[in-house]
């Protein structure tokens, strides 16, 4: 069932006009900061690929891609979830050498979401992907990738404020790396979601690591595909949101799987019929470099720094008759 909720006393403090104007600037500066802070170099990424290519982003694996058959080619394709696998095989296609990245603007319809003030059936993200060594294969130089990303974030909403004054969203550089385990063993009663709402609020920004695998309890923090995060080497980056009362996940990513690690995660996921696809043969034959990559929402990135109790505030979705009938009588705008 699809949730929605009403902050108290909320009120948009752009207008229509500004909000699109604000919307550019985000989009825009970050771009610029991030890209530079990576040395990541713009390219032109795919909506949709085959099925049999395995480029397609599985998620947790229940969720249905929205498919069509292309007869002018004689294949049915799949528009693409994320772009998290394709990413590394443009990097090999596009000779890129080491300490050189991608980004890419990532467009996806993600049919199966439960929508709410952050969730939307439509995904816009920035994806990037960075060649790195075995040297580099390791959570100090994790954390010194998702320290750069926080701070072209925090620029950018520096930059924000001096363009638009009336926005005044306070975002820290300063960030609390944390490893699921050590999530569960502060918080053993609670779910996934709630020890990330509890650690986030004590601490504003927060990196937790090792998603994906079972903890001690037997159970993941939470689900992750096994064929591009390493899970002992992937993380999420949130903001405390003042407006909604949650953390808010900006960013998913990690150092992607190499050989070894791509075979141990997809006997450990019941993945096994993986393997034959090409992408995963290349991989399991290393014949494809190593990388660190993610995505990072465009629209989350938005509505965090525009204060904005809703994602549709920000970007042009569909909705149920329920939360739009809400957020009419609330006061907020959705596009």
């Amino acid at each position: 069932m699809n949730k929605i909720y009403i902050p108290e006393g909320y009120q948009s403090v752009l207008d229509e006009y500004e909000t699109q104007r604000a919307i550019a600037y985000v989009k825009q500066t970050f771009q610029d900061e991030f890209s530079g802070a990576l040395n990541l170099k713009r390219v032109s990424a795919p909506l949709f690929v085959t099925e049999e290519s395995g480029l397609n982003d599985n998620l947790s694996g229940v969720e249905r891609p929205v498919s069509f058959d292309v007869p002018a080619v004689g294949e049915e394709v799949q528009v693409v979830h994320s772009l998290a696998k394709w990413k590394r095989l443009a990097l090999k296609r596009y000779n890129f050498a080491v300490g050189n990245g991608l980004y890419t603007d990532m467009n996806a319809i993600r049919r199966d979401e439960q929508l709410d003030n952050i969730h939307s059936i439509y995904v816009d993200q920035w994806d990037w992907e960075k060649i790195i060594t075995e040297h580099n294969r390791n959570l100090d130089y994790l954390k010194l990738i998702v320290s750069a990303v926080v701070d072209a974030i925090c620029k950018t909403n520096d930059r924000l404020h001096v363009r638009f004054p009336q926005l005044r969203v306070n975002l820290s550089r300063d960030v609390t790396f944390v490893t699921t385990q050590e999530l569960e063993d502060l918080y053993p009663d609670m779910t996934g979601s709630e020890r990330e709402n509890a650690f986030v609020k004590e601490h504003r920004t927060a990196c937790i690591m090792q998603i994906g695998g079972a903890l001690r309890s037997g159970k993941p923090h939470d689900s992750r595909a096994p064929d591009y995060d390493d899970w002992q080497l992937n993380c999420d980056i949130f903001f405390w949101n003042d407006v909604l009362n949650r953390a808010l996940e900006i960013s998913s990513m990690g150092i992607r799987v190499n050989a070894q690690s791509l075979d141990r995660q997809l006997t450990a996921a019941n993945c096994d019929h993986r393997r034959s696809l090409p992408f995963h043969k290349m991989l399991l034959n290393d014949e494809l470099p190593l990388t660190i990559g993610g995505g990072i929402g465009q629209s989350r990135l938005c509505m965090l720094m525009m204060g904005c109790a809703h994602i549709g505030e920000v970007q042009s979705s569909i909705w149920d008759a329920t939360t739009i009938a809400e957020c009419e009588k609330a006061g907020i705008r959705l596009l």
